[in-house]
This record gives C-alpha cells, structure tokens and sequence, in this order.
C-alpha cells in the first residue's frame, strides 16, 4: 500500500513537472518568436535617416525622430511623477502604517487600481487632467495619466521588496541608536532596492508602451516639430504604430515593424541596463 502511493506520488509529480516544463518553454518559445519576427520584418526598415529625421509624405518617407523624442518625454515624465510618490508610499505601507482596516481598504483600493482597463486611464486623465484641471492635451497631462497608471504596481513592488529585508537588520540598526527613518534610509532601502528597481522597471516598461492611456491626453496625429515645453502635445511611438497600422494606406510595411522595433528594442535596453545593475547591488548586498 505504501509503495503504491509512493508510485502514485512519483507519477504525480512527473506530470507536474511535465505541465510546468511545456508552459515555461511554450511562453519562452513564443517570446522569441516574436522578437524574432520583429527583429527580421523591422531591421530593414532602420538606418540613421529613420532614427534621425521627421516623418514626411503623409509618414510613408522619413524617419521617427520626433516619435522617439515623444516617448521619451512622456516616460521620463511618468517617473518623475511615479517613482517618488509609489516609492514613498510603499515605504509608507510597510514601514509605518499599521494593520488596521484603513490599511486594508488602502491596499485593496491599490490592487483594483492595478486591475483597471487603461482605457478606464484614458478617461480618467482626459476628465481630470486635460478637461477639469485645464492642461489640454500636453506631455504633462499624459504624464500624470501614465503615472496613475503605473503606481500601483511600483507601490506593490516597493512594499513587497521591503517586507523581504529580515526584521534582524532593522532591529539592530535601532539597538545601535538609529532613528526608524535613518534605520529604513541606510539599512531597509539598499537592501530592498533590487526589487524596488525591478518594480519601477516594469511600471514604466508598461507605461512606455500603452496607447490608451495618451490618445486621449497627450499624443497627436502627426507632428513634424520637437516639443518645446511640457504643455505641448506629441507624437509616441505606440500611438504612432497603431496609426501606421490602421489609418495610413499604401505605407511601407518595413517602416511599421521598424517603428515596433525600436519601442521594443528601447525597453530592452533599459531593462537590460536595470537588470545588471541590480545583480551587482544584490552581490554587495547580503544577508
């Protein structure tokens, strides 16, 4: 009888691991089929002309440039509107606040947020920012829309890093005569700064490449010139592949995959740059 559940347990845990192996190489595999379509159907289309130049001829000729130079602004400036705000508040919830109801709601009210349509974004900053608060459509409004959109999940991110930090070291630092402030701003965020840059990381890879969220804030249709303050609109580079996709007949196809390509290819690099800075933080910092 034994030996038979051990069987069982055995043939069990096979298929388990069977199951769990096929998702992760079908998830992986489909990665890299997509970045290998990307990458074959969008290398044609990129030279120094399309990363350099303005689009012309309806957007079937030139370059991008002004598209890049949008994006930019408009994630720059959701992290700066993020990232001190999120980070602040997950230190609040982990460190501070205590485990009362209104600490309950608070979180729950963070999780639905992470859950809303970004369309639901869209409106909202359209309502708030464009319309009631009087931005118009502009880098500042899509910003501050973009940032709604990504707090929640640099809020979690920088909550959960900081729960993973062992109470020892926090305990000691204030045996040592440490304030709780100066305990959580030497000791806690170093050591739960991976995380915390793994969370920003992602909101703001998320934000980089949402369309929703701008269409109705920040982005225009086409736009040859730079932006010159941040109360001015711009064009992005996924509103701008939706466009080319859908509304511009007769374009080059090499120019739409070329256009994802670099959106891709931007968020990569950013990611790639965090992920080799956090593996050198992680072996200085050990516990």
């Amino acid at each position: 009888m034994r030996s038979e559940r051990i069987r069982n347990a055995r043939i069990i845990q096979t298929l388990a691991i069977g199951i769990t192996g096929a998702a992760a190489a079908f998830i992986v595999g489909a990665a890299l089929f997509l970045l290998v379509t990307i990458i074959m159907r969008g290398a044609p289309a990129i030279s120094w002309e399309f990363l350099t130049e303005a689009p012309r001829g309806q957007m079937k000729e030139g370059g991008i440039f002004p598209v890049i130079v949008g994006t930019l602004a408009l994630t720059l400036g959701t992290a700066a509107i993020s990232l001190p705000i999120g980070i602040s508040a997950g230190i609040f919830l982990s460190e501070y606040a205590g485990r009362g109801k209104t600490t309950r709601l608070v979180r729950l009210a963070i999780s639905n947020m992470a859950g809303v349509p970004s369309i639901v974004y869209g409106l909202f900053g359209l309502a708030l920012f464009v319309n009631l608060a009087g931005l118009g459509k502009s880098i500042i409004a899509g910003a501050l829309t973009l940032a709604c959109l990504t707090l929640p999940v640099i809020i979690t991110a920088t909550e959960e890093a900081l729960r993973q930090v062992p109470s020892d070291l926090r305990q000691a630092s204030l045996a040592l005569g440490a304030t709780r402030w100066r305990t959580i701003y030497r000791i806690v965020l170093p050591a739960a700064a991976p995380g915390i840059v793994t969370g920003s990381i992602l909101g703001l890879s998320r934000a980089a490449g949402e369309t929703a969220p701008i269409l109705f804030t920040a982005v225009a249709y086409y736009k040859r010139q730079l932006p010159e303050t941040i109360f001015t609109d711009v064009m992005a580079l996924p509103y701008h592949i939706f466009i080319l996709a859908t509304q511009v007949t007769g374009r080059p196809v090499d120019i739409v995959w070329g256009t994802a390509l670099v959106l891709v290819a931007g968020v990569t690099a950013v990611s790639v740059v965090a992920a080799v800075w956090r593996s050198n933080q992680r072996r200085r910092v050990r516990w």
